[in-house]
């Protein structure tokens, strides 16, 4: 593994993951978003071993009028660094490449990236619907009237690839049935029960060719990850995991402005944060991959660099994704079967670090070939209908 170093920081301060946490998920019936927020904080402050009082940075997205003013009052922060980037699925490793970034400069000591979710629970309750509307306004209204839901837009995409390089429905649900594997050692996944390909295809068709165990789970749940300045290291309760390298990317709106439908913007900012890291593709140990839908794990696997355009289908066979695997991916279970309350990407981000400290547990640690740790991970997140992308590179020492 290179030194943190010689990442997009050189010359500067190295940036290190000090604590992240789990809130309660999957069924948390009785606690609103805020709790939520609050005991993930809590939890990845104790993991860290670290005084609250060195957070002085703050970063939330999707909760509040004026998020994170609200979510940071309500936790008893008066942060100096904040942001509230939204950008879907990859808002959390945007503002993680944000946080890395100001730590570096020395604008912040520590900053606090946290979220949470009782999307599940408000659906049960009726205080919120199915459907997830972004509204009719801007470029939204040319395709709107027309029924072009989120799902929709997605399906779409994946017909295209299916069209154009001859993937199958039966190479989709291979995703889905890894998921759901690597979900059964998970005690945290809400869903845990071994599912095979023949249940993903006879499943109740959502949007064509996605069936329902194509698309991802609805759950309650938070998480939070404490990034700080490497002078703070000497202090952590546990070694740290290095921020290597990142980078960021947006695509389109409109799908009419998406030059192709089987390219994401992962394939920018992973290019960018591999780059930025100093290292390759096939270095990685692991991945963590936002999940929404079996197309996305498959399209950015390839836009990431580990296999080539078009052969995404054939790399996802013969089991690769699973936790001993060729190439472990969403060692939870991801978002088809762990956790999914709305924007994941922070969940990738916990996972990857928990996976390269070895705290994962016994039945679905990863290690490498020669019976190691894994050194280096990769966590990308995907937001909109691909509209938006970031990837973050962490290794450990």
């Amino acid at each position: 593994m290179p030194s943190p170093a010689s990442g997009p920081h050189s010359g500067n301060r190295k940036v290190a993951v000090a604590g992240v946490a789990l809130s309660d998920c999957g069924r948390v019936d009785e606690a609103t978003p805020y709790a939520l927020h609050a005991q993930a904080a809590r939890r990845a402050l104790a993991d860290s071993g670290l005084d609250r009082s060195v957070i002085d940075g703050f970063a939330s997205a999707g909760l509040g009028t004026l998020a994170p003013v609200e979510v940071a009052e309500y936790l008893g922060l008066r942060p100096t660094w904040v942001d509230s980037t939204s950008v879907g699925g990859a808002t959390w490793e945007v503002m993680a490449a944000h946080a890395a970034d100001a730590i570096a400069a020395g604008h912040a000591e520590a900053v606090l990236l946290v979220y949470g979710s009782t999307a599940r629970a408000d659906l049960k309750a009726r205080r919120r619907t199915a459907n997830l509307s972004f509204g009719a306004r801007g470029p939204l209204q040319f395709e709107v009237p027309y029924g072009h839901t989120l799902i929709a837009k997605y399906a779409m995409a994946a017909r295209r690839h299916m069209h154009q390089y001859g993937t199958t429905p039966e190479q989709l649900a291979q995703i889905a049935v890894q998921a759901r594997a690597n979900a059964a050692a998970n005690p945290d996944a809400l869903y845990r029960d071994p599912i095979t390909v023949d249940d993903v295809l006879a499943g109740p068709m959502i949007a064509d060719p996605f069936t329902k165990l194509h698309c991802c789970i609805r759950s309650d749940g938070g998480c939070a990850v404490l990034l700080v300045a490497e002078d703070h290291v000497p202090d952590l309760a546990k070694p740290p995991v290095w921020v290597l390298g990142s980078g960021t990317a947006v695509s389109h709106t409109t799908m009419s402005d998406w030059d192709d439908f089987t390219v994401s913007p992962a394939a920018v900012s992973g290019r960018l944060a591999f780059e930025r890291a100093g290292v390759r593709p096939s270095e990685i140990d692991l991945a963590q991959i936002y999940d929404a839908f079996t197309y996305m794990t498959l399209v950015t696997l390839e836009d990431l660099g580990f296999c080539a355009k078009g052969e995404g289908g054939a790399f996802v066979e013969k089991g690769r994704l699973l936790r001993d695997g060729a190439l472990p991916v969403n060692t939870d279970g991801g978002g088809l079967a762990a956790c999914h309350p709305g924007m994941r990407g922070l969940f990738l981000l916990v996972e990857a670090v928990r996976q390269l400290r070895g705290e994962a547990g016994p039945d679905r640690q990863v290690y490498r070939p020669d019976g190691t740790l894994p050194r280096l991970a990769v966590a990308s997140g995907t937001g909109g209908w691909f509209c938006s992308s970031g990837t973050v590179v962490l290794g450990r020492d």
